[in-house]
């Protein structure tokens, strides 16, 4: 039986239309997944409706027992589980392992947290009243998540829910269903009762019409673009349904002449390239005051080279294939606008197509950028990194904020006071001062403007999946 739809506990393909799996690196089936839709995802909905009184009236321990239990079956089957990942999203297999243990960490953080759940009491202004803060769970949660994190963005949205005493729906990207699958098959392992967890894959018009219109689901939580989160709104507006959304992103790095320039070029390296820069966090564009400009990218090339595309479980691959055609395509359109603009194209700039229908594209430096070009106006989501030669502090900051998304930034300065005033400037939800690689379990993950709404992970993560409730008692 193809796995895909889990409800109330149960497999079930129900007969339906299979979904093939590549792996993007090969072009060969890894395996399949039920096409469910609107009537999968109702029985899904009312599974969740029907388990979260009994879900949400367990204390914050038991609930932690479920996930600490969740969290070792991760661990043990992490091996299995990167393996799955790369098979299917094509990331180098060190990758995959990476995020299975960010995944985890999700889960161990959140047993622990749901335990700190805390409400308050208010002084009363009359003598006859009390009054008192709670906080409790929103109720049943639909999840969407994205291709390029197969078991983190899952685990960011699943664990704080469950930790708060929510019950879950999720719909898996058909690039990457097969890592969910295995994930919701680690939470039936961990013995999680009926209904707590479901699964459907399949239709995504269907199931997200399904999850934003029935009103047993009281929240919705979506990572992918802008455009789709701004459906989603519209959508989501009849009900006045709860939303978090990560959206889009087009990440700035601003170098300054006063940082250590070999350190910066190493860790714009590694968020640019990361996940062959399929990452909403990694940097997009790059601006550098020209005082330190050619040394900076005298030592972001030498980096750069080092790099080795390939199949994700070859040894030392570093960059793996792009997930499909469209995603090539725009690479490459970036990269020719460019090039056509004046830019130079100092490393890489080549990509390769083959006949069983993969995509790769080098790790590419781009130099000599200016504001106009198409790569400083849109998300690239690939592995090129353009490079902008600037002036001022001012300056940087002025390109850097001259978009509509404001998801992540990153800054190296060696000076605290200068370093801190153009962090302060920079209109993001995340940045990273001296680290190119900043998500943690244990801290908020979102954007500002059109980047979304909300947070996830950290305190905020789990205040997302609760509701606050005002008590006012009088006495007699």
């Amino acid at each position: 039986m193809d796995k895909g739809i889990f409800i109330n506990n149960e497999w079930a393909d129900h007969g339906l239309e299979k979904i093939e799996v590549r792996n993007p690196a090969t072009g060969e089936i890894v395996g399949t997944v039920p096409k469910g839709g609107k009537k999968e995802t109702k029985s899904a909905i009312d599974a969740a409706h029907d388990a979260f009184p009994s879900w949400s009236a367990l204390n914050a321990y038991d609930r932690a027992a479920y996930l600490e239990k969740l969290y070792d079956l991760m661990v043990k089957h992490e091996d299995e589980l990167a393996e799955l990942m790369t098979s299917e999203m094509g990331k180098p297999l060190k990758e995959s392992k990476g995020e299975v243990q960010y995944a985890a960490s999700f889960v161990k953080w959140y047993a622990e947290e749901g335990k700190r759940v805390y409400g308050r009491t208010i002084p009363p202004s009359k003598d006859n009243k009390r009054m008192q803060v709670i906080k409790q769970p929103v109720g049943v949660v639909g999840a969407i998540t994205p291709w390029n994190f197969p078991a983190a963005m899952i685990t960011r949205k699943m664990a704080p829910a469950l930790a708060a005493g929510c019950t879950f729906v999720v719909k898996p990207p058909k690039e990457t269903p097969l890592t969910a699958v295995r994930l919701v098959e680690l939470c039936e392992e961990a013995g999680f009762p009926k209904g707590v967890v479901n699964l459907v894959s399949g239709k995504s018009s269907e199931i997200g019409d399904e999850l934003l219109t029935n009103p047993k689901v009281r929240k919705i939580t979506f990572t992918g673009s802008t455009e789709i989160g701004k459906t989603l709104m519209e959508k989501a507006s009849g009900q006045v349904k709860n939303l978090s959304l990560e959206l889009g992103g087009h990440a700035p790095i601003v170098v300054l002449d006063d940082a250590d320039i070999p350190y910066a070029a190493k860790q714009t390296v590694a968020s640019k390239f990361r996940n062959g820069g399929q990452t909403c966090i990694c940097g997009n564009r790059v601006y550098v005051q020209e005082k330190v400009y050619d040394e900076f990218i005298k030592h972001v090339v030498a980096e750069t080279e080092k790099l080795k595309v390939g199949n994700g479980f070859e040894d030392g691959t570093d960059i793996g294939p792009m997930i499909n055609k469209d995603a090539y395509e725009k690479v490459g359109k970036h990269v020719e606008n460019a090039v056509n603009q004046g830019a130079k194209c100092v490393t890489g700039g080549k990509g390769h197509e083959a006949e069983n229908g993969t995509y790769f594209y080098e790790p590419t430096v781009i130099i000599d950028v200016q504001p106009s070009m198409l790569i400083m106006n849109e998300e690239t989501f690939g592995p090129v990194a353009p490079i902008q030669k600037v002036k001022t502090d001012e300056e940087a900051i002025k390109y850097a904020n001259m978009t509509p998304f404001g998801l992540a930034s990153y800054v190296f300065s060696e000076n605290y006071s200068r370093g801190m005033k153009v962090v302060e400037a920079l209109d993001y939800g995340i940045v990273g001062w001296n680290d190119g690689l900043p998500s943690a379990a244990q801290a908020p993950f979102g954007g500002m403007k059109q980047s979304g709404l909300g947070r996830e992970g950290g305190l905020e993560g789990l205040e997302a999946y609760l509701e606050t409730k005002y008590i006012s008692i009088g006495m007699k």
